[in-house]
């Protein structure tokens, strides 16, 4: 299979549905200039979005449909993501919302019995890219300090460069109409 980042026109072969490891390496580089590398989740592919974050300890999967998340790239504070499953009915929308999720903990494993899959097979329905095992902490007091922001998470392409050319196209993108 052949993919093309819609946004910068980036291309990439062979992108099979990523075999759940902590192997696997991720990327995610903010408009001010940080960086963090983790380990990827969810699909193989590139996402940039408005980076956001939330606080809540459960609602997960509700969080992840919630409208209001759409296009954002989601930070989660709550270290364990994934431990309890997803379940539809627990969907708040039709689709998933958010364009790609950041946090530190990300496991397949969980207890709830009347779960319909876990959190992988859930992000790789729904297209999503994850990265985790990184500092969330330190993401979010950066953003409460810098203030909004937006950032690219990849886990195919991990040349500097190509991310910089990919962010600053969506900025160039992404319409600022609205903003008076």
């Amino acid at each position: 299979m052949i993919f093309i980042c819609y946004i910068c026109g980036i291309f990439a072969v062979n992108m099979n549905q990523l075999e759940f490891s902590n192997k696997s390496k991720a990327v995610v580089l903010f408009e001010d200039g940080s960086f963090y590398e983790g380990s990827a989740a969810g699909i193989i592919g590139t996402t940039t979005g408005e980076v956001c974050f939330n606080t809540g300890m459960t609602g997960y999967q509700e969080i992840f449909t919630d409208p209001s998340y759409y296009g954002q790239v989601l930070v989660t504070t709550n270290v364990h993501i994934g431990n309890y499953g997803t379940k539809i009915s627990d969907d708040e929308s039709e689709k998933v919302q958010i364009s790609g999720l950041i946090c530190r903990n990300f496991t397949n494993e969980f207890s709830r019995t009347i779960a319909d899959s876990n959190l992988q097979q859930y992000f790789e329905k729904n297209n999503i890219v994850c990265i985790y095992n990184i500092d969330t902490r330190a993401i979010v007091r950066n953003i409460r300090s810098k203030g909004a922001m937006n950032c690219i998470i990849s886990t195919e392409i991990f040349e500097r460069k190509s991310w910089k050319k990919c962010l600053l196209k969506y900025l160039q993108w992404k319409d600022w109409s609205w903003l008076v």
